[in-house]
């Protein structure tokens, strides 16, 4: 092949040496050349303008340019091509700057020949050519690795970095300048660069590929996960150096930590579902579409007998039988139900689960279809559970609410219900039915004596008693506290409820032994009939309870029928009840004192305080009316304490006043004094009033202090230790221990007014006034006959040696203004009825 010639452009302007440069590279025949001569700088500048021109041979001494200047016009004129600088023997710095400024050579005009200069020339051509080959191959490298998605670090065989591409920068953060010289490793995140570095470490003993993810810890702090792949770059057996792709992974890292997540998330709630499945209460069982068991709870393995494993792939009905509780017949399968009607269905009630062995348990359930994404039902999940404990309490709940906790008698929510079927059936059979209220009489004191345990086993043991005398088609309940109702249902006549009523009253007649005490309880009972006393419940339950108090009324241990009087009494007594607390918060009361006088000197020794009602609308009313009613609900203790502050006041007014005060008179009933603080209460009386305890004088009847003599005795001794006079009220109409009464602390016996009424006419009654008379002087205990009205009554007394009278004889009981006047009379004026 014919090599084309290479163009010259030499620019000289000594012809002799022209001449021999044009022959030298004339001479060749490997690499022709084709030279151009000018001998003008501005001529070279004129042709280099043209293009076509390879190499430039340039003098630097011309006729119009030397030197460097020279020079760098050239190179400016052609760049591209390639400039060698001829120089003479003397001038060696001008070519040495052309050098530095882009020169490719320079040839000495003395050593040319024909020989050397053409193999100088061809040298330089090739140098060049091979540089610019170097360069472009340097610059389709570098095109490529910059267009490349994946960094690239190029490592010396030291490990300093010698290229990073666009990529690689992009990934890491930094410059290529702030990569060159660095270890690839000092990106690498600390948390990884143990363990990358230890891989790295293995990679290179083995010459195996390096292969790795970690993460980049750029300068802004900011993370970027990495895909590193690495291998060395080795001339033969050696390596001087290695090259690694990078990989940004942080999407994908991303996106399998999300995946990750959701899995364990998934994971989770399948570890939870299974845990809460094997851990809650109810069994749980699945089938697929076709009704086979697909999944059975620790639960439901337990309650039916069979394992999960034995279950699986079952049809439902033969590992979950159940039938009808009543009827005994098989019931519907409840997952196909749930699937087939796509919807959540329940058990009926009554359901019974049979188990694998053939036993049997109340359960209640609910099915439901399992759906798939489209929502189409491809099985059904089952829930159930054992409710024999749930129904066995509801029982038990359902008897307690209708029975009472005590006795285990029905209450009187059972009682009402009870009562309403006993009317309706009685009306539909033509029969009667009795409602009997009973009342024990007296038993606060038993129960506030001896305590709630024994009072407790008193009504467990009544209770008992009360069952025996009824029919098996009657019911006794306990209403509350110590009060209990009777029903007979269905009988012929009244006289039947009175048959059962004195079984009762001799049932209780009995002494029961309790807690290692004998005790008498008695009972008042009520009567009402249906339908002569109500034809309703209501009715006859107020009608029984009506005459339950006249009962009490009428001296208790008695039975009595309603009567329609006695409607009349009870609104009565309603109203009374209702007035009297008016009266109390109104101070409609007020007391009357009645003289006692000293039968031997006719002197006033003393005065009762005898309490009145001044009603706004009926006038003034006697306690005989309304104290009764006051015991019986339960204001008398209130009562009580006003009469006693009262008769405290105006003793107290009466001795401030300069008069002969005497001492007062106040009856105190039995539930005063067994009222709670009712000792705290007269000492503060007496303390508030500033009455001198010997003024205050307290009767008691023989029946409250013998009811409870211990309890009574305790607090007779504390209200003598206050200085309190004690007086024995009705003595002889009640019962005491004579030896027991001896040791009371009691100041006065007063003899009842009915025994001294009959005095004059009765021997009976004057030999038990002597004898109380006789039996006071033994024990040192004042005595004054009450009711003194005659003469002739007064005139026995006196003769019996009777200290005090007390009565109509003397005075009747006077208003305080009325009563004054007798304290303000002179000694010898004081009136002396007993010697009119």
């Amino acid at each position: 092949m014919n090599t084309p010639p290479t163009t010259v452009l030499l620019v000289e302007d000594d012809p002799a040496d022209a001449g021999l440069i044009q022959a030298a590279l004339a001479s060749t025949d490997e690499q022709p050349f084709r030279v151009e001569w000018v001998t003008r700088l501005s001529d070279a500048i004129e042709r280099l303008g043209r293009e076509g021109i390879e190499v430039v041979l340039l003098d630097l001494t011309l006729p119009d340019g030397q030197g460097i200047e020279a020079f760098d016009q050239v190179h400016q004129a052609a760049p591209n091509a390639l400039i060698l600088v001829l120089s003479g023997a003397t001038d060696e710095e001008a070519p040495r700057l052309a050098l530095q400024r882009g020169a490719h050579d320079y040839l000495a005009k003395a050593h040319i020949d024909a020989h050397w200069l053409p193999r100088a020339l061809r040298y330089v051509i090739e140098r060049k050519a091979s540089r610019e080959g170097l360069r472009d191959s340097e610059a389709r490298f570098r095109a490529m690795s910059d267009a490349s998605p994946l960094g690239i670090f190029v490592s010396d065989a030291q490990g300093g970095c010698t290229y990073t591409n666009t990529a690689y920068h992009k990934i890491s953060g930094l410059t290529f300048d702030q990569t060159l010289g660095t270890n690839w490793s000092t990106a690498v995140h600390p948390d990884d660069r143990q363990r990358v570095l230890a891989e790295w470490r293995d990679a290179a003993r083995g010459q195996d590929p390096f292969e790795t993810e970690f993460r980049f810890l750029r300068e802004d702090e900011s993370v970027v996960w990495t895909r590193v792949n690495g291998a060395a770059m080795r001339d033969g057996a050696w390596s001087h150096g290695h090259v690694q792709t990078v990989e940004d992974i942080t999407e994908r890292k991303s996106t399998e930590l999300v995946l990750l997540a959701a899995e364990e998330a998934f994971f989770e709630e399948k570890e939870r579902a299974q845990v809460t499945l094997n851990s809650i209460g109810d069994g749980v069982l699945s089938t697929d579409l076709l009704g086979k068991v697909t999944y059975m709870n620790p639960v439901a393995e337990a309650m039916t007998g069979w394992s999960c494993e034995d279950a699986l792939g079952r049809p439902l009905p033969e590992v979950f039988t159940i039938i009808d509780g009543k009827g005994r017949n098989a019931v519907a399968n409840p997952a196909l139900r749930a699937i087939t009607g796509d919807r959540t269905v329940e058990l009926t009630a009554d359901c019974l689960l049979v188990r694998r062995d053939g036993s049997e348990s109340p359960i209640e359930d609910s099915a439901a279809p399992i759906h798939n994404r489209a929502g189409e039902a491809i099985g059904a999940v089952i829930v159930f559970h054992d409710v024999s404990k749930a129904q066995a309490m509801a029982q038990k709940m359902s008897h307690q609410a209708q029975h009472d906790f005590l006795t285990g008698l029905p209450n009187r929510m059972l009682l009402t219900e009870r009562l309403s079927q006993a009317i309706g059936q009685a009306h539909r059979h033509r029969k009667q039915v009795a409602l009997m209220f009973l009342d024990l009489d007296y038993f606060k004191h038993i129960n506030d004596s001896l305590g709630h345990a024994i009072g407790d086993e008193l009504l467990q043991s009544v209770a008992g008693r009360l069952a025996a005398c009824v029919r098996t088609t009657d019911t006794v309940c306990r209403q509350g506290g110590d009060e209990f109702v009777i029903l007979l249902t269905e009988i012929e006549c009244p006289h039947d409820a009175a048959h059962v009523a004195n079984k009762v009253l001799a049932a209780l007649t009995e002494a029961q032994h309790i807690g290692g005490h004998e005790l008498h309880v008695t009972v008042s009972i009520g009567i009402s009939v249906y339908p002569d006393d109500g034809t309703n419940a209501e009715t006859l339950t107020q009608s029984a309870d009506t005459a339950m108090y006249h009962a009490k009324a009428n001296g208790r241990n008695s039975f009595q029928f309603f009567e329609a009087e006695m409607n009349t009494r009870a609104v009565r007594r309603q109203f009374v009840e209702g007035s009297l607390r008016r009266a109390l918060k109104e101070d409609e009361f007020l007391l009357h004192y009645q003289p006692q006088i000293d039968l031997a000197s006719g002197a006033m020794t003393g005065a009762e305080a005898l309490i009145r009602w001044q009603d706004p609308d009926l006038g003034l009313i006697y306690p005989g009316d309304f104290v009764p009613i006051a015991e019986e609900c339960g204001l008398i203790v209130p009562i009580g304490r006003w009469v006693l502050r009262e008769a405290c006041r105006q003793a107290r007014a009466w001795l401030d006043s300069g008069l002969l005060a005497v001492p007062v008179a106040v009856n105190i009933s039995a539930l005063e004094l067994r009222h709670e603080g009712f000792l705290e209460g007269v000492a503060l009386i007496l303390k508030e009033t500033r009455l001198p305890p010997r003024y205050l004088e307290l009767e008691l009847t023989e029946s409250i202090i013998m009811d409870d003599a211990e309890s009574s005795a305790s607090v007779l001794d504390a209200l003598r230790t206050m200085g309190v006079q004690l007086a024995i009220d009705d003595f002889g109409t009640g019962y005491s221990s004579l030896s027991y009464l001896k040791r009371l602390p009691i100041n006065t016996l007063k003899i009842d007014q009915s025994f001294v009424h009959d005095i004059a006419t009765n021997t009976d009654g004057a030999t038990i006034v002597a004898a109380v008379i006789g039996m006071g002087k033994n024990l040192n205990q004042r005595v004054i006959a009450e009711g003194v009205e005659t003469y002739a009554q007064l005139a026995f007394l006196r003769t019996q040696q009777c200290e005090v009278g007390q009565g109509f004889q003397f005075s009747h009981p006077l208003p305080a203004e009325a009563f004054e006047l007798l304290l303000d009379c002179p000694k010898d004026q004081q009136p002396r009825p007993l010697l009119c």
